[in-house]
């Protein structure tokens, strides 16, 4: 387990970096055969986990080694790595869960709270814990499956962060399976997502992190490279 002030490369799985302030932390670990990344956010001895995505065992563990309870639980789409655990991790805890409104149905645990509309429009996250202190707002990206969510969180004393799923990687937007859902992804990215501050930090899936400044400037060359 290491103390960093911002995420970087996890080379092993089970290995987790800490962010952590006065009023927050924000852990990351490595579960499964596709190396999905696991995140918990932490406030006041309670935690959101976004994707629960395998190895149950280890994501207690580490809620217990930060001693924090896990009071809600996350789904930023159906994809099958990314829900693993999702059933075990809910019966232990006894956590919310949060999923995509066009999705929920689909998963192995039903959703005792679902997000996204038409519009587009960011949702506050109703949390079970005191999480709920913290500024934090789902949108829906479609594309990548029929509509994924991405998890906006303002922190105090932290950069703004989004966990984005598997909607935007370093390089470019998720998998998609028509020239349709690469343009109906890459709108939502870009309207949703991209048009948050230059330093606001991406956080996806799988892989390592990176910022809007980074990514955002190259959406035409995205755009032409195309499906």
């Amino acid at each position: 387990m290491s103390q960093v002030s911002e995420f970087g490369h996890l080379s092993n799985p089970r290995d987790v970096e800490i962010i952590s302030t006065d009023a927050t932390i924000v852990a990351r670990t490595s579960v499964g055969e596709m190396d999905n990344n696991v995140y918990l956010i932490a406030s006041g001895g309670n935690a959101l986990l976004i994707d629960a995505a395998a190895d149950a065992e280890h994501i207690l563990a580490l809620a217990d080694q930060l001693r924090v309870t896990i009071t809600d639980v996350l789904t930023t789409h159906q994809h099958g790595d990314h829900v693993q655990a999702l059933e075990e991790v809910l019966a232990a805890t006894g956590a919310r869960h949060h999923a995509p409104r066009k999705e929920a149905t689909n998963l192995p645990a039903p959703a005792d709270e679902v997000y996204g509309n038409d519009e587009g429009t960011p949702e506050l996250l109703r949390l079970k814990g005191n999480c709920s202190e913290l500024k934090m707002t789902a949108v829906e990206l479609r594309g990548h499956t029929p509509g994924g969510i991405a998890v906006h969180v303002e922190l105090p004393e932290d950069a703004p962060r989004v966990f984005v799923g598997d909607s935007v990687f370093p390089g470019g937007v998720g998998k998609t399976n028509s020239p349709e859902e690469f343009q109906q992804l890459l709108s939502d990215v870009t309207q949703r997502v991209f048009s948050l501050p230059d330093g606001t930090r991406l956080h996806p899936g799988h892989g390592d992190s990176t910022t809007v400044g980074d990514e955002a400037p190259h959406v035409e060359e995205w755009a032409e490279r195309g499906w």
